[in-house]
């Protein structure tokens, strides 16, 4: 009996280290997967909208195309078609759809 209790004690006493390794290990790939991509994406983001000049074709969060006709601080005008502008926010032109928009050389 007392060999019994023993070897049932031996087979659990790694339960603590085992799930400190499984929580870390959780972490670490919720990390790389999740956090870090996002984190590079804002970074990105950022990057792109304070290199707007005029001249560049963008596109809106609210899906307008146009060309930027000036810069002002944290606002931008876009031109959609000829004589016809609008001010947006630089907060609201889409880096995604920006890229995708424009033509590849």
């Amino acid at each position: 009996m007392i060999n019994t209790v023993l070897a049932q004690a031996a087979a659990g006493g790694g339960g603590i280290l085992g799930q400190v390794f499984l929580f870390g290990s959780i972490i670490l790939i919720m990390y790389f997967f999740m956090i870090r991509p996002q984190q590079k994406k804002q970074k990105e983001t950022k990057k792109f909208i304070e290199e707007i000049k005029k001249g560049d074709d963008v596109v809106t969060i609210g899906g307008l195309h146009g060309k930027i006709y000036s810069v002002d601080g944290d606002t931008v005008q876009l031109e959609l078609d000829r004589g016809l502008k609008v001010k947006v926010e630089k907060s609201a032109i889409s880096l995604d759809f920006s890229k995708k928009s424009t033509p590849s050389k």
